[in-house]
């Protein structure tokens, strides 16, 4: 992380990591465990049980839809000073939605409620990096994001292993909890914030890989852009054949990640909890992946780290679909040590596709990342639908094919766009 400035100008050493971390860093370490941690696991855990893969699939995209919000509560925020409303706010729809989703029964209830999900979690998110770049001085910006990005992360840790208790046998009451934890980020959320008193214009779009999971509706980072429709004039070669490239590789990957509680459960013979639980330990260690990402990337350069981790990840979910072909049943302790890697390679890929978008733009850094962090979104909702419709038809093990055409096609994509892109600017 960067040093802070001290008045004479000087690069300073801190004595203590608190005076980064703010009491309402907690808010969003609670919304991290509930739409990262506990969404993704009990959400299709409890839709499954009543209706088939298709509408689970459905039910996730309406989550992720409420991401693709982001622009409009950035700009609320921005242009009515609405911080701490839209904080508060969105955690509490969020939390209402969780409390009643367990007693709906019917699909469309379920969609809304998903949906509500989304829209509530994508306007609470998008105000916390507005609470960093307009509260404090640019110099302190990457200290900060930082460190709401280590809570976050945390937080979705600590929400996977809560879902794992609670997989097994009582899905519904987990979603109850986290309900209640969402509404109790309220009180650091309300009472320790204050909006900042900054201009009423919109906000530089800031180059920070999102070090957590693969949630883009929950993840502040995410959600943090301002995208305009003159932002399309972007899309020009190499840049756009790089968005095209994540756009498939996310949505394979969106396909599996969709389902994942339940595909774990029927392909591999995997408990709810455990594959819950495993999927916390994999996200608890791919946290430790993004200093030496950064690293690969400064040396090697971010379009080889991309294609390392598209091709790890490809060959990961290529086990994951011989497995699904081959054991069904069984081989459970395989599946999730393969599963690993499919996570641990996030890390790489937020680092050298966060990286790669500021290089590629033809133009505005900013517009660029809105434009990618779109992507990412769309990509999320793309993959849920599809993964859904294909395991409803085909099976479970037809996700796992989409993930693996996904990432394949993205791979292919990227190695041309990330490496005439650096080369054009004479950064290869």
């Amino acid at each position: 992380m960067t040093s802070p400035l001290d008045s004479e100008g000087h690069v300073g050493r801190l004595s203590s990591w608190r005076r980064w971390v703010e009491p309402w860093y907690l808010a969003y370490a609670l919304l991290g465990a509930t739409v990262a941690g506990v969404v993704p696991i009990l959400v299709p855990l409890t839709v499954s049980r009543v209706q088939n893969a298709s509408e689970v699939g459905l039910v996730m995209a309406a989550v992720s839809l409420g991401g693709l919000t982001a622009p409009v509560w950035g700009t609320l925020a921005d242009h009515h000073r609405l911080h701490r409303s839209l904080l508060a706010g969105g955690l509490l729809a969020t939390a209402l939605a969780l409390a009643v989703f367990p007693f709906a029964t019917w699909p469309i209830v379920w969609l809304g409620l998903a949906l509500l999900v989304g829209l509530g979690a994508a306007a609470a998110a998008t105000v916390a990096n507005l609470f960093v770049v307009e509260a404090h001085p640019q110099i302190e910006w990457d200290d900060r994001i930082g460190w709401l990005q280590t809570f976050y992360g945390g937080g979705q840790v600590g929400g996977l292993l809560l879902a794992g208790a609670f997989s097994q046998v009582h899905p519904r009451n987990g979603l109850l909890v986290a309900a209640g934890l969402t509404a109790l980020a309220v009180v650091p959320g309300w009472f320790t914030t204050q909006t900042p008193a900054g201009p009423l214009i919109p906000k530089p779009i800031l180059l920070h890989p999102a070090r957590h999971g693969e949630w883009a509706i929950g993840s502040p980072q995410r959600v943090f852009h301002h995208l305009r429709w003159s932002a399309l004039g972007q899309m020009g070669s190499p840049f756009g054949l790089f968005l095209l490239a994540w756009l498939l590789s996310f949505a394979g990957a969106a396909a599996m990640f969709s389902l994942y509680p339940v595909l774990m459960q029927q392909l591999y013979g995997v408990s709810p909890g455990l594959s819950s639980i495993g999927f916390g330990v994999a996200a608890g260690s791919a946290l430790a992946l993004y200093s030496p990402a950064g690293r690969w990337s400064g040396r090697y350069g971010p379009a080889r780290v991309l294609e390392l981790a598209l091709g790890v990840r490809l060959l990961a979910f290529v086990g994951l679909l011989v497995l699904g072909l081959t054991h069904p049943g069984d081989r459970g302790w395989l599946a999730l040590l393969v599963f690993l890697f499919v996570v641990l390679t996030w890390s790489l890929l937020s680092v050298s596709g966060t990286a790669l978008t500021a290089q590629l733009s033809p133009a505005n850094e900013g517009q660029a990342m809105g434009l990618f962090n779109a992507t990412t979104a769309v990509a999320g909702v793309l993959g849920a639908v599809l993964g859904g419709w294909s395991a409803g038809r085909w099976g479970y093990v037809a996700a796992l094919g989409l993930a693996v055409l996904g990432v394949a096609c993205g791979l292919m994509l990227a190695s041309p766009s990330g490496r005439s892109g650096t080369e054009r600017k004479g950064l290869a």
